[in-house]
């Protein structure tokens, strides 16, 4: 575990599925599997950007003329929020530590299922109100998959072209949910390029690289407009500690920790927020010495959506209070421990967020505090029935989950 205020992100793909068919890997022409990464800080984007300034600027859009449509794809954008309810807030009361609350902001809610949903809108939003897509622009995204989706699903709305850039080792039902919504795959052998080979189809299509990473920090308005700190604030003011000692989030892009963060700030609460990271993530080392900004090829995390190998531009170290580091297999032993309680699947960042949760609960119990915690579920289990609900999957890859679910099982219990 982590204390600090400093802090950090991890893994670009996902280490499970299958690869995808290979008559999609020609998009436009095959990806690099080899030569610069595109990882180092600024390498790519600063060549990018070079040759933006010679006036291949996708940014570079057709102005006033496209304004009746740009207005029209935010009317449709902000109706499709309004036919959508907000998230429910679930409330784990926990009868062995009295005194502490546990609550679930249930993102796997959302159209798309899961809390990226809330950031493709965003993204998408603040890409056509400055002027950076027209009715002809190809929207291009680099992810590992649940970006991806939600994205496809509002690029529809719009009636653009989407190509999501992903790695060859994105689960099957990720890639499927992308197609569904009309989204193209382009899938890349080396997790490491995908940054590299989005910003090379901006440039070949004429398009618009959306670049979750760098932007979601600045897409959101944290100061509110409902956003999901917003939304969690507001949802916790009936209850019996409205607000949260602890707010518990992941990071992947590090835009839902920038957001509750900075709007903790804004808002003077006295909350803390916690960022629970994989082991094999940069952002916890990141937030404890800020010279690490890199991991080595070869540590990965198996937790989908959260952790990074690269600090991402969108992390803010400077708004979190804690970080906790943990361990794949207490991941997904937690996620199981959770979805026996609440009878569904959660994902496995959820998970994650669950442990780092467990470990604050017992410090606020051995110190004689009490309150409330809230927490994350980011997405639904079913798109890892293949994978994490797999028990052979686990085994084949050393993932000993018993314990930790054990463990995670025994605070949950409804009954002391």
């Amino acid at each position: 575990m982590l204390d600090h205020d400093d802090a950090l992100d991890q893994q670009a793909g996902e280490e499970h599925a299958t690869t995808p068919r290979g008559d999609e890997r020609s998009v436009l022409s095959d990806p690099p599997t080899g030569g610069r990464s595109g990882c180092g800080a600024g390498s790519v984007r600063d060549d990018v950007r070079m040759s933006f300034a010679e006036g291949t600027d996708p940014m570079r859009m057709s102005g006033g003329r496209d304004r009746a449509w740009r207005a029209e794809m935010v009317r449709r954008i902000e109706a499709d929020y309004n036919r959508s309810a907000d998230t429910h807030l679930i409330r784990l009361d926990l009868p062995r530590h009295p005194g502490v609350t546990l609550y679930l902001k249930d993102e796997s809610s959302h159209p798309t299922g899961s809390l990226k949903h809330r950031l493709a809108r965003s993204l998408f939003l603040y890409a056509l109100c400055s002027g950076r897509l027209g009715p002809d622009t190809c929207v291009i995204e680099a992810s590992s998959g649940s970006t991806a989706v939600s994205e496809a699903y509002v690029a529809r709305m719009l009636g653009l072209r989407f190509i999501a850039v992903v790695p060859v080792s994105t689960a099957t039902p990720k890639l499927d949910a992308i197609r569904f919504y009309g989204g193209e795959i382009h899938p890349v052998d080396d997790p490491r390029t995908v940054y590299e080979v989005a910003y090379r189809l901006e440039r070949e299509t004429g398009g618009y690289f959306l670049d979750q990473f760098t932007f979601a920090e600045r897409a959101t308005d944290w100061r509110g407009n409902n956003n999901i700190a917003e939304s969690l604030f507001a949802q916790m003011a009936r209850e019996e500690h409205p607000v949260p000692s602890w707010i518990v989030c992941g990071a992947g892009t590090g835009g839902t920790s920038a957001t509750i963060g900075r709007f903790i700030s804004y808002q003077r609460h006295a909350t803390r927020l916690c960022v629970a990271d994989p082991v094999n993530s940069v952002f916890h080392r990141h937030y404890e010495d800020p010279a690490i900004t890199a991991l080595p090829d070869d540590r990965a995390s198996c937790v989908e959506g959260i952790g990074r190998p690269r600090v991402e531009p969108s992390f803010l170290p400077s708004v979190i209070d804690r970080m906790i580091a943990v361990e794949d297999e207490e991941s997904l032993g937690a996620m199981r421990a959770l979805s026996q309680r609440l009878g569904r699947r959660v994902g496995g960042s959820t998970g994650t967020n669950l442990v780092a949760c467990a470990a604050i609960i017992r410090e606020m119990v051995a110190a004689g505090e009490t309150g409330s915690v809230v927490t994350l579920l980011c997405d639904s289990g079913e798109r890892y029935a293949c994978t994490y609900y797999d028990d052979e999957w686990l085994a084949e890859r050393g993932l000993l989950w018993q314990p930790a679910a054990e463990r995670i099982a025994t605070l949950l219990t409804p009954t002391p």
